[in-house]
Order: C-alpha cells, then sequence, then structure tokens
C-alpha cells in the first residue's frame, strides 16, 4: 500500500487532477491511508491563503463562491474549493449542488472543485475539510475556498480552520441580537451583505457597522461589502477586502499566530480521537465485561474498576 500510495501522492504534487481527488478521498475516510497522506504532505504545505464562506441557507454563498474564485483567478493563482454540502440521506455522500452551481470553472485547469458530505457535523464542516485543504495546498493551490453548508446560526467554526472568514447576509437578514450570540460578529474577517440589489441592503449594512461598533475592539475592523452575486457587482471590492486582511495578518504577524492556533486546536483533536478509539477498544470484550459483572456484583466499586482497565 505504501508505494501505491507515494506513487499516487507524486502525481497530485504534480498537479494531477485525478490524483489529488484520490488523494482527497483517502484523507475523507481516514485510517492508515490518510495517515502516510498527511506524513507525506505536511511538508509541502503553509503556501496557500484559505478563505472561508458562511452564513445562513439561502445567503448566495454558492453563486458568490463562483464569483470569488474568477476574481482569484485573475490573480494569476491556482484556486482549491471545497464545497461542504449535506450529507445526502440516500448515500451519505455529499449532494452536488454546489457543483452545478460552479460549471463556469470546470474547464479550468487551475481549478480543483470538490464537494465534500458534511455527515452532520455540528457547524457544517467536515471532519475531514482541514485535511483536504492539507491536500490542495501541497498540490500547489495558492488559494484555498471552502465554503459551508449554511445550517444557520451555529455555523461559526469555520474561523477555526481559515486563514480569512466571510460571512454573508442578506437584506431583512433577521434578529441582530440572535446574530450576535451566534458569534458571528466575533468570527467575521469580512462582511458581505449580498443581493445588495433587494430593499434593505443599505439598512442591512447599518445594522452590521452599529453592532460592530458595540463590539469589543480589535486590531482589524470587518469591512463590509456589498455584492450582487448574480451579476458580480462588488466581487472586486470583496477580494480587495481579503487582501487587505491577508495584509494586515503577515504584517502583524498574526497569520502565523492563529495557523499554530489552528495546528494546536487540530493536535488536541487528533488526540480526542484517538483516546475515544482506545476507550471503545478497552470497554468491550470478556474482559471487559467480567470487570462489568463484578461491579454489579458489589466485588469492586467503578473506580477501582477503572484503575484495572486503565492501569496508570
Amino acid at each position: 500500500m505504501g508505494d501505491a500510495i507515494a506513487t499516487l501522492v507524486e502525481r497530485a504534487l504534480e498537479g494531477d487532477r485525478r490524483s489529488i481527488a484520490k488523494v482527497i478521498s483517502l484523507v475523507e475516510r481516514g485510517g492508515d491511508g490518510a495517515r502516510v497522506v498527511i506524513r507525506m504532505l505536511h511538508p509541502r504545505t503553509g503556501n496557500a491563503w484559505s478563505i472561508g464562506i458562511t452564513g445562513a441557507p439561502g445567503a448566495g454563498k454558492s453563486t458568490l463562491t463562483d464569483q470569488l474564485v474568477g476574481r482569484l483567478r485573475a490573480t494569476g493563482g491556482e484556486v482549491g474549493v471545497l464545497a461542504v454540502d449535506p450529507t445526502s440521506p440516500f448515500s451519505g455522500g455529499a449532494i452536488l449542488g454546489d457543483r452545478v452551481r460552479m460549471q463556469s470553472h470546470t474547464n479550468d485547469p487551475g481549478v480543483f472543485i470538490r464537494s465534500m458530505a458534511s455527515r452532520g457535523h455540528l457547524g457544517g464542516l467536515a471532519l475531514a475539510a482541514p485535511q483536504a485543504a492539507r491536500v490542495l495546498d501541497a498540490a500547489g493551490k495558492r488559494w484555498i475556498v471552502i465554503e459551508t453548508v449554511g445550517v444557520g446560526q451555529v455555523e461559526v467554526e469555520i474561523a477555526d480552520h481559515t486563514d480569512t472568514t466571510v460571512v454573508v447576509v442578506n437584506p431583512g437578514w433577521g434578529d441582530a441580537v440572535q446574530t450576535a450570540k451566534a458569534g458571528l460578529l466575533e468570527i467575521a474577517d469580512v462582511f458581505v451583505v449580498n443581493k445588495a440589489d433587494r430593499p434593505g441592503a443599505a439598512e442591512a449594512q447599518a445594522d452590521l457597522a452599529g453592532m460592530l461598533e458595540l463590539s469589543s475592539r480589535r486590531s482589524w475592523i470587518p469591512p463590509i461589502v456589498q455584492t450582487v452575486a448574480t451579476t458580480g457587482d462588488g466581487i472586486d471590492e470583496l477580494y480587495a477586502a481579503i487582501a487587505a486582511h491577508k495584509t494586515h495578518l503577515e504584517a502583524s504577524g498574526d497569520a502565523a499566530i492563529r495557523r499554530r492556533a489552528r495546528l494546536r486546536e487540530e493536535l488536541r483533536g487528533l488526540v480526542a480521537a484517538q483516546m475515544l478509539e482506545r476507550a471503545s477498544e478497552v470497554c468491550s470484550g470478556p474482559r471487559f465485561e467480567a470487570i462489568v459483572d463484578r461491579v454489579a456484583a458489589r466485588d469492586t466499586d467503578p473506580y477501582s474498576a477503572l484503575a484495572q482497565l486503565l492501569p496508570a
């Protein structure tokens, strides 16, 4: 398996699209294959800038992403897109609506689009998405856009996985207090009022500006950009806001700090997952059942049983 994976990874690093897709499938499945892949790819990462696109359902995130990808391509860099879709109730895979909406880029060899299933994960971000982004980074994509499901106000975890977080709202975007509670004010690096050709766009921007004024002060104040994704209006301004945020983080040193914090949390998650897997092994089989019987018979207590199961 090792030689086959090594060949596959080498082709992915050369930019072969089919190999990139196969490598992402490996990291989605997890297990030993994913470990081997990430071990090989990790030294080649750290060059891409990741952009998270999040917001409520129906905000126009996919259309906005489509337009933004075109603008990013104009900079000359290659772009990878991870569209984290709702899990299909039939197959367990990703619903490919985002790919359908991004067909304008399917013939561009500099754009790689991958739909991923959220698999019911709270916040809409697939557990494998950070690893898939690592694959795209190593494969030479200088921009990585992660567009999430859009499950509403709980969708805030994308800020833990990307360099710049873009929060998309619409005119008449709803209860500002509830949105603030959801943490969108804290995670947004750039706000977008999409569908700005509709009534209420100016009011939505004013509401956001007022809430930002009352929120805790930060070195970066999120700009508010109005867009009409269906026509491309405001996309240049959105790109300028993202580029300004990138420049700010790199100049201040915060980019490195944030990336280290992400790696710290990733390691914590991997440790937790490994320990959970170990716990499942310990808490099964004849030995475990025998200890349960002893606790039930009052021959031992739960903490003494724990010491038997997990000796110091």
